[in-house]
């Protein structure tokens, strides 16, 4: 019992939160070191306030104080677990392709298990507008996916309408552009289809080249969009769309070439076509299973609060 009031001291509970504050500074600071520096001061307030309960007699005498309590642990360990387990990651997707599962980067907690493998999705599309200066508008993202029995959905997602799939939240971002869509032809294996994701657009749009190397080849490629005509007018309202007038420069080793849509190089080990010019869409992918129970955990902490301060509070008659 005596350790009990020890761990359920107040003293405590100030060193504990101090410590949570330097923990949530030194996350921020050191982006390697974003979890357990959370977590630890988030258990151990969960286990001074659960000390707090079962030492103090009030809250056997005041349910609704008892329960927001009980809530408030609920809500610091639940919020430790989504520390655990939660993940962080970009990935990009070519209009008329699916998410194959793969993330261009990524962080996560030491104890996720989502299996992002299992999630796909299809980019159909999206809209884009702008107002003078190039100021960005909301983004309109077509997706369609198949659940599990086999039927296709589809939705309209932006920057603050996710796309939820197994619990993983999919936000479209700024970082969209164009994506030169090949056909490769290898000497020895099927055909396959695949693009180049080129930087981001409007913002690199003086440097729209990339290297990349066909699956199974050896032989890298170096390719670059060149237009003139211009996309985004900064004067006047616009909308994102591809180029109607461009060509594709293609470097192999020392051998240059301009392509268009149907146009092929042969490489040592396949042949090449150039297929055409879409877009692409950069994703914000996001997982953190606790967020409902979060929701569900801080509606009962407040209506049991409300509870509490009402039977506190109450206007009584006056006595006759």
């Amino acid at each position: 019992m005596k350790f009990l009031r020890t761990l359920a001291s107040l003293r405590l509970t100030l060193w504990l939160i101090a410590l949570l504050g330097a923990g949530t500074a030194f996350a921020y600071l050191r982006e390697g070191a974003r979890t357990w520096p959370l977590v630890a001061p988030l258990l151990l307030l969960a286990l001074n306030l659960l000390a707090a309960v079962a030492t103090n007699g009030v809250f056997r005498r005041q349910i609704a104080l008892l329960v927001f309590h009980l809530s408030l642990i609920v809500l610091l360990l639940l919020v430790a677990a989504g520390r655990l387990t939660y993940l962080n990651g970009h990935a990009g997707v070519t209009v008329g392709t699916a998410f194959d599962g793969v993330l261009a980067a990524s962080e996560r907690g030491p104890w996720h298990t989502g299996e992002l493998s299992k999630v796909s999705f299809v980019n159909k599309g999206f809209t884009i507008d702008y107002a003078p200066g190039l100021q960005r508008g909301a983004t309109r993202n077509h997706v369609a996916w198949a659940d599990m029995q086999g039927h296709w959905h589809e939705a309209e997602i932006g920057d603050q309408d996710p796309l939820i799939l197994e619990n993983y939240r999919f936000y479209t971002t700024f970082n969209k552009g164009f994506a030169p869509t090949f056909r490769w032809l290898p000497k020895a294996g099927e055909a396959m289809y695949g693009s180049v994701q080129l930087p981001p657009y409007p913002g690199n749009q003086y440097s729209q080249a990339a290297e990349w190397t066909p699956p199974d080849s050896s032989v890298p490629v170096w390719v670059m969009l060149d237009f003139d005509e211009t996309v985004l007018d900064p004067e006047r309202h616009s909308s994102f769309r591809l180029p109607e007038r461009y060509k594709l420069i293609v470097r192999i080793g020392s051998t240059r070439h301009e392509m268009q849509p149907g146009d092929s190089i042969e490489l040592p080990d396949g042949r090449l076509e150039f297929d055409g010019l879409r877009s692409w869409m950069g994703y914000r992918v996001f997982y953190d299973w606790t967020l409902p129970w979060l929701l569900a955990a801080c509606i009962v902490a407040i209506a049991s609060l409300g509870v509490h301060f009402w039977q506190k509070f109450a206007v009584k008659p006056w006595d006759a």
